[in-house]
């Protein structure tokens, strides 16, 4: 959420900046709903102060019988009217904030200005991409393989559900435990959050109001499954003032995480790419505002880290300000290379957001010269989808007798260094 005393002080530098998104969004209705609401305010102040001043003229004792009936009738005529007054100021007050909640954050200064994807900038890349003649899918690799069951997984739930399967399986347990342990060495401290969260929770974060078609709501109770650990993660610590002694704060966590991909439909239908269903690591930070650029470039190379140890050709993409999540100030995409498309896909999107998470959750510090308590910075990023790695693995260490080559770093959990074509024989 934006601060709205920036929005009145500053609406012209407010609304440039947000025109920046290219998506239409404006504070003009905001600014007018704020005055009215103020205005409201103020009349409902001076309201409740007259009728303190005839109280205490009642308690003087000294008013005559005439002027008693007066301050009786103008009494009356102020509670009638204070009334009124509550109700415009509830209404106001709720438009007000969903205004405010709807309205997206503003790129930061050194976002390069764009509409689209193709306006996003390659920062870096890393990696050879392999010499793959007629390199195959991820989803017919897997299926040959028995990785994948894409049928059964239609048939337990829907769509874009999928069963894996032998050392599918064991793939997938094998890249979360291998995330989670080379981030806690880099001193993120591990957190296994529910799965159901509230309203609340998804509000502070910035999926609701304006995502809700994305996500699964359980029909008897106001709770959603998870859309990513950030949302629980950040929440930890909503309606909390933390001492700025104990920032900056780093979790990691794994979760299922459930999404309808409302916004999808007709893309990536084939694979394990974008399913309702996934897994993923999480990564994120709580900081003071002096430290956040630096913070979310250091959790942007703990990322990239994880790719370099799995050996997968990747680059680093900053995306323009039309192209950024709803919160995102600033956001690096990390994107794995997969040989059969020709092309990188994300990965992983690493985003640094201000105070606009904080404000949503009200997640503050206590400065240590004893300040008043500020609004902290929220960062994170996928650390990363395992889903998308284990296809990315698929991909890049098929071998032309159809096995599959394990990254050396996984090997250990896995038990094995190939995957081969045959089940009966791997090695």
């Amino acid at each position: 959420m934006l601060d709205l005393k920036l929005i009145r002080e500053n609406p012209d530098a407010v609304e440039a900046a947000l025109a920046r998104r290219h998506g239409g969004f404006s504070i003009k209705e905001l600014v007018e709903i704020d005055a009215k609401l103020r205005k409201v305010q103020s009349e409902w102040e001076a309201l409740n102060c007259r009728s303190n001043e005839i109280s205490e003229l009642f308690k003087s004792g000294k008013l005559s019988g005439p002027e008693k009936e007066s301050f009786k009738s103008e009494t009356k005529e102020i509670k009638s009217r204070q009334g009124e007054v509550e109700d415009e100021k509830r209404v106001l007050e709720g438009q007000r904030t969903q205004l405010a909640l709807s309205i997206p954050n503003m790129p930061g200064a050194d976002v390069p200005e764009g509409k689209s994807e193709e306006d996003n900038q390659v920062i870096s890349t890393w990696g050879t991409i392999p010499g793959i003649k007629n390199p195959r899918h991820h989803y017919d690799i897997g299926a040959e393989l028995g990785v994948f069951d894409f049928e059964r997984g239609v048939k337990i739930a829907e769509s874009r559900f999928t069963v894996l399967m032998n050392w599918g399986a064991k793939m997938e347990r094998a890249l979360m435990n291998f995330m989670l342990d080379s981030h806690s060495k880099r001193g993120y401290s591990e957190v296994f959050p529910p799965i159901l969260v509230n309203k609340n929770c998804l509000i502070g974060t910035g999926q609701l109001p304006k995502f809700a078609d994305d996500f699964y709501k359980c029909s008897d109770d106001e709770l959603y499954l998870v859309p990513t650990a950030e949302v629980p993660i950040t929440n930890l610590y909503r309606e909390e003032v933390i001492d700025e002694a104990d920032l900056p704060i780093y979790h990691c966590a794994y979760t299922p995480n459930f999404r309808r991909e409302a916004g999808s439909a007709g893309k990536d239908t084939r694979g394990y790419i974008r399913q309702h269903q996934f897994n993923k690591v999480e990564l994120v930070k709580f900081c003071t505002p002096e430290s956040s650029a630096e913070e979310h470039e250091k959790l942007t190379r703990d990322a990239e880290l994880i790719l370099e140890a799995l050996e997968l050709p990747y680059r680093r993409v900053l995306l323009c300000s039309g192209d950024m999540g709803f919160c995102a100030a600033k956001c690096y995409d990390l994107e794995v290379w997969f040989p059969a498309q020709d092309k990188y896909r994300e990965i992983s999107s690493c985003s640094v957001f201000g105070d606009f998470q904080a404000r949503r959750a009200n997640l503050r510090y206590k400065p240590t010269d004893g300040g008043k308590a500020r609004y902290l910075h929220t960062i994170n990023g996928s650390g990363l989808a395992i889903g998308r790695a284990m296809a990315a693995i698929l991909e890049n260490n098929q071998q032309p007798d159809g096995s599959v080559k394990v990254p050396t770093v996984l090997q250990p959990y896995m038990g094995v260094s190939v995957i081969a074509a045959k089940l009966a024989a791997v090695t």
